[in-house]
Parts: structure tokens; sequence; C-alpha cells
């Protein structure tokens, strides 16, 4: 049976909440090397460090909770990140200050700031709520990941202090479990590290030993701080999986796929637009997919890719997905962006990359207008124009904010003006539609093909001899030859070779 270390998907993970912080990217995977580091100090038993290694790289698996609500709350992209996260585990006065600083940044002008701080009751009031939504949505995607139920319990401890005055406050000292209070450490030095070097880093986390943070934890980083902080290579990618402790968790068949749908909801969460939007396209496109005959593991692909295919979706700032009007040039830049982020987020990961060929190209187009890459027909494959196809019904069919959800007819005839414009494949779209319970409107089909010459010009991309084609159409040897001969003098070509690329040209291959 197919299988993938859950360390791969959940090391993947952490990359996206990288970007859902806006930090730099391995940020996660440097926390949980140091928080693997302070589990072999401390000489924590295998359960414990098993705990610590998936709990460190999910911290912030719970960000894209309220991501709207936060988006209207703080004064720019990065307030939250730049102003308040270097204050989470300090005293009361450094938290206070920081989140004012991020509601209003300084900088800007009195009246702008006065405005900002006018959100002050608001963000008071929903701040507690903020805190539960992302323990509960933590917990709940956790439980998905097929890691030990544990792991996601250990979240509801995420804001707790050593001190007792966290949030909720039900917990202080030794009543948080031991591998959350490793990682408290281990992410706040990894992040204060960043800001200022690795003697910056000991200071505060020395400051704030006995407050947020278990002494004794502290203790073990602040004695050999350097080393704790020592990477062997460029990347912490290859050096966090060695790290996992044994025996190693494995994911099979369906649970496959309920990390990669626990992945899709995470990305989706981040804008009440979105909701359940990842699942859709996967049900939409594996139901196409069948109508188009792919093989088994060809289905399978598709099908994971779609739920993963907007994953790069949390790299861009929330506030520009809830934008109701026309965006800057530079929110545009940002947001036709994130089909690169979702191939970046995936490709580290063997077992992932083979998805991203996929899922990154869900906003190509078939006459090269689409982005990231801009990518014509030649360079798109059936996989790729059928996840397109199906992205682009669903997305009709959702509430966007600066319109409401188009109906199911509605959005079938936006897809066939796609086709007729050259920019989506013609056969994904048919196929798409009849998933959806949609009618196909006749499509025109280039150089006047008829439907059967159409599937006859696939198979012959696909290198099948006339015989074959016959027997998948189930017609005669005479009338499949008759059709080849058919397609070829219409298109004006005479080899197999010239009809192959002609079919791609025009989104023809199945």
């Amino acid at each position: 049976m197919e299988s993938v270390r859950a360390a791969e998907v959940i090391a993947a993970l952490s990359l996206a909440t990288d970007l859902g912080i806006s930090v730099p990217l391995e940020y996660g995977l440097h926390s949980t090397l140091l928080a693997m580091r302070l589990a072999d100090r401390l000489k924590v038993d295998g359960e414990t460090a098993t705990q610590i290694y998936y709990a460190c790289q999910l911290f912030y698996v719970g960000c894209t909770a309220n991501a709207d609500v936060a988006a209207e709350l703080f004064g720019g992209d990065d307030a939250l990140i730049t102003y308040a996260t270097p204050g989470r585990f300090g005293s009361r006065a450094e938290m206070t200050a920081g989140f004012l600083r991020a509601i209003a940044p300084p900088g800007g002008t009195p009246i702008t700031r006065a405005r900002q701080l006018t959100r002050l009751p608001k963000a008071a009031r929903v701040f507690k709520h903020h805190i539960a939504a992302f323990c509960e949505v933590a917990t709940m995607l956790t439980d998905r990941l097929g890691v030990d139920p544990s792991v996601g319990a250990l979240f509801q401890y995420v804001a707790e202090r050593w001190d007792g005055k966290g949030e909720p406050g039900r917990a202080r000292g030794d009543q948080i479990p031991l591998p959350m209070r490793i990682v408290h450490v281990a992410r706040d030095a990894a992040f204060q590290r960043m800001l200022g070097g690795v003697d910056h880093a000991a200071s505060v986390v020395r400051r704030r030993s006995g407050h947020a943070f278990d002494p004794d934890v502290v203790a073990a980083l602040a004695d050999d701080a350097n080393g704790f902080f020592a990477i062997d290579s460029a990347s912490a990618w290859d050096e966090t999986l060695v790290s996992e402790p044994r025996p190693h968790t494995f994911l099979e068949g369906e649970s496959i796929d309920g990390a990669l749908a626990a992945m899709g909801d995470f990305s989706d969460l981040v804008s009440p637009y979105f909701i359940g939007h990842s699942t859709g396209v996967a049900a939409l496109a594996m139901n196409a997919a069948q109508r188009c005959r792919f093989d088994v593991a060809e289905l399978t692909t598709i099908r994971r890719a779609a739920l993963v295919h907007d994953i790069g979706r949390v790299a861009v700032p929330a506030r520009i997905w809830q934008e109701p009007g026309p965006l800057t040039p530079d929110d545009w830049e940002k947001l036709r962006l994130h089909p690169y982020q979702t191939e970046r987020i995936l490709h580290r990961s063997p077992f992932l990359a083979v998805l991203a060929g996929v899922a990154a190209t869900h906003h190509e187009r078939c006459d090269g207008s689409g982005y990231h890459r801009g990518t014509a027909a030649s360079g798109l494959t059936p996989r790729a124009r059928l996840l397109a196809a199906a992205d682009a019904y669903q997305t009709k069919i959702e509430p966007r904010p600066h319109r409401e959800p188009l109906t199911p007819e509605h959005a079938a005839e936006t897809l066939t003006n796609e086709v007729h414009a050259g920019r989506l494949d013609a056969v994904a779209v048919r196929a798409v539609l009849e998933a959806a319970g949609q009618p196909t409107p006749r499509i025109e089909r280039p150089a006047g093909l008829t439907q059967r010459e159409t599937e006859v010009i696939g198979l012959l991309a696909r290198g099948l001899q006339t015989k074959q084609i016959a027997r998948a159409l189930g017609i005669s040897v005479k009338t499949a030859d008759n059709h080849i001969q058919s397609v070829y003098s219409k298109i004006g070509v005479s080899t197999r070779a010239a009809a192959a690329l002609f079919a791609m040209q025009h989104g023809l291959v199945p």
C-alpha cells in the first residue's frame, strides 16, 4: 500500500505556516531542531520527544483562524509579526505595547494613528475569542494529520504561561505539559535569534525565565546557546526529517487524503469566502477526471493536487482576499504569486512534489494569459487543464467580496465562453460541466472537428494505433481509420507527430 512519512507532510505544512505569519521560510523547522536539542538535553522519553517534534512544527497551524478579522484590526499586513510577536512571551507591559503598535504602527500621521486606535476596544473584545479559535483550529487540524491525538491536545496550552498569566489562564507551572513548555522556549528563542542573533535570543529567554517560561528549560538552552543554534546545512529540511523520533509515523491510503484535506482546509480558513473551496474543487475534479477515463494513478494525483492547490494562498495578506474593489498593482502581484507559493511549499517533499506540477498550474490558461508563469496549452498536461476548469467553475459558484455567487447555469455559460476565447480546455470544461450536472452547450472545436474526431485526435496524440483507437472507442477499425484521415484533412497535416502537436496546442489531449 502507498505510504508517506507524516513528517514530510507536516514539514510542508510548517513551511505554509511560516508564510501565513510572514516569517522567513523554515522558521518553523529551525524552531523544531532547537526543540529537539532541548528534548535531548533534558533527556525526555520517546513519547514526549514525538509530541515536541510535531507540536513545534505545527505551533502556528491555527494562524488562519480569524485571519480576516485580524486583517481589519491591525495597521499593516506585517504589523502583528513586526510589533506584537516579539513581545508575545514578554511582560504584560511588553505585550501591551506590542499590541498597541500592531494596531497603530509607528510612523503614521497623528490623524491616521488616532483613527487606527479606535479599533482598540474591538481588538480587546475579540482577543480571547481569537486565542480560543486558534487553539481549537490547531487541535482539529492536527488530529487529521495522522499523528497521535496527544499532540492535538497540547494546543489548549499554546497561550498559557509558566507564571499562570497566560490565556485562558487555567494552567501554570508544570500543569502545562512539558512538550509545550519546551516548544514555547524553542519558538521564542528561534524568533529572537532572527531579530538579533544568538546572544540576543539567549538574553531574552533568560529574562523571561520564571515568567512565561519554565526555568529548567531556559537553563538547558542558555548554558550552550551557540551549540543549540548551530545548523549543519543551508536548509533545515533534511535535518528536521532526520530528527524525527522513532518509530516514524506513516500515512497510508485514506489517511493521506485526510491529511491533504486538512492542508486544504487550513488554506481555505484565510477568508470566509473560501470555506470549502479546496474540497469542492477536489470532488468536482475527481468526478470530471473519471469521465475523461484517466487511469487510477492519474485520478489520485488530480484529487490530491486539488486538495492542496491553494495552500500558497496563505502567503497573500488576508486583507487582499477581503478587498471588494480593484486591487492595486502591488496587491495584484502578491495575489498572482500564490500558485508559485503552492509549488514552493510542496516541492520539498518528494511525495508532494508529484502533486506540485498539477496544483501550481490551476490559474494557467491555454492561451498563455494565466498566471504565474503564463504557460500556454502545449505546456499544460491534461490533468492541469482539468484542475484549472474545476477550480474556475467552483470559484464562480462561490461568493467573493466583489460579487455574489453565480448560479450554476451562469457559471457554466462563463466557462463555455472561456473555451470559445481559447483560455480553457474544451474537453476539460465539458467533463467539469457534466460532473456538475450542467448541460454541456455546443462548444466550437478547432478546424471544424466533430466530437468523435476530437476524441480520435486525443488518442492519436497519446500514441495509440488505429486498432487501439477503435477498441478504446468501441468502433470498427475501418471507422477509426476514416476518422483519422478526416482529422488529418481538416487540420492540414499528414503525420501523427503533427497531429499530436495540434492536439496539444488546442487542448485536445484527454
